[in-house]
């Protein structure tokens, strides 16, 4: 028995062994599969070559109040066409926002006034044909005695009095259009934009109607005309930078300055007007355009500064791309102070010189992202 047991251990002994062995064997022969490494992205050259970079800068810090507002046309650039005489209006050539230039024909006025102007002149003409030969026939008999020289002041005194009253048909006619034809010509007195059209064909003309007929404005600039709010206006000063967009062109900043303030709150609406000055060179702001104001309010602080071209909006926080050189770029949350127009200031997240990408940083942020 003994024995037996013995012989027994050993063999479970060497069975242990054996299958030991088999199993190291097993796990050598099996391979080990490596592990996959992300890659980082890389901006490729051909994008790096289009892609337009800003340095961050410390700026004076400031903020910006917004107003609504509207575009106007420049008062001091306009004029206003009244009639100078009565009548039917007729033939008239131009609408509303119709680009005219000095001396045009905008319309005509059939009148029964520049008919009897008319009428004055020929009067007048003749007059000073009869009183000149009336002259020469006196001279020439004071001449040979026939005439005293009483009677050759006398005629002399019609034909001076005949003269004047002739220029004075003249400067009237000329007045109103110098046109002997019973028509006074509406003619623009200065080039620019019809902004306000009061007549149409058959429209009765009166002299003694105090609204104008044509207002014409040269829009090269216009007037931004602000609503300032009672709790703002302490931090509006003349000669601020203004900022002002519209509906019309979603992204494009008009710059100009405080021109004037009106001292004195609407009693309707509560609101202080405050009139910028635009430059309008190429005519895109139209008048009664509505607009959005932002007026600069300098601080005596400074901040960090970058393009606003540079922010991304994500995750309901900004961040921006950091170029760190060789195609290698970064996403950095940051904490915006303010935004003023194109110039963003930053509260936290950069520091001064390092570089931020400005374009395409949208799909760069997404390329990183995925």
């Amino acid at each position: 028995m003994s024995y037996n047991f013995l012989n027994f251990k050993n063999n479970l002994f060497f069975f242990c062994l054996a299958l030991a062995g088999i199993t190291l064997q097993g796990c050598k022969g099996e391979q080990k599969n490596p592990v996959e490494e992300s890659r980082k992205y890389v901006i490729p050259d051909s994008l790096l070559r289009t892609l337009s970079i800003d340095t961050v800068q410390t700026r004076p810090l400031v903020n910006t109040i917004s107003f609504t507002g509207m575009v106007d046309v420049n008062q001091d650039n306009q004029v206003n066409i009244f009639p100078l005489v009565s009548g039917n209006a007729r033939n008239i050539k131009v609408q509303l926002g119709d680009y005219v230039t000095a001396g045009q024909t905008l319309g005509m006025v059939t009148s029964s006034e520049m008919a009897g102007y008319t009428n004055s002149l020929i009067v007048a003409q003749t007059n000073l044909t009869n009183t000149k030969r009336q002259l020469e026939a006196t001279q020439d008999l004071f001449k040979v005695g026939l005439a005293s020289s009483l009677d050759v002041t006398s005629a002399q005194t019609n034909y001076d009095q005949s003269v004047a009253q002739l220029e004075m048909a003249q400067r009237i006619l000329k007045i109103n259009g110098d046109n002997t034809k019973g028509v006074w010509e509406i003619k623009a007195p200065v080039s620019g934009f019809i902004v306000q059209k009061n007549i149409t064909n058959g429209t009765s003309i009166r002299t003694d109607n105090g609204t104008g007929i044509f207002t014409i404005s040269d829009l090269k600039n216009v007037w931004v005309w602000a609503n300032v709010y009672e709790s703002n206006i302490n931090n509006i000063h003349l000669g601020d930078d203004v900022s002002v967009t519209t509906l019309s062109y979603p992204g494009r900043i008009f710059k100009g300055k405080v021109d004037k303030m009106l001292n004195a709150l609407d009693p309707t609406t509560k609101v202080m007007k405050v009139r910028v000055v635009i430059p309008n060179e190429k005519y895109e702001l139209k008048p009664q355009m509505f607009a959005s104001i932002e007026i600069a309010n300098p601080e005596n602080k400074q901040a960090l500064c970058v393009s606003s071209k540079a922010l991304i909006y994500d995750n309901s926080r900004y961040y921006v791309l950091v170029y760190n050189g060789h195609g290698d770029a970064s996403i950095t949350p940051v904490e915006v102070l303010n935004t003023l127009g194109d110039k963003t200031y930053i509260k936290s997240g950069l520091k001064e010189g390092q570089l931020v990408i400005t374009t395409a940083a949208i799909l760069i942020y997404g390329e990183l992202n995925s």
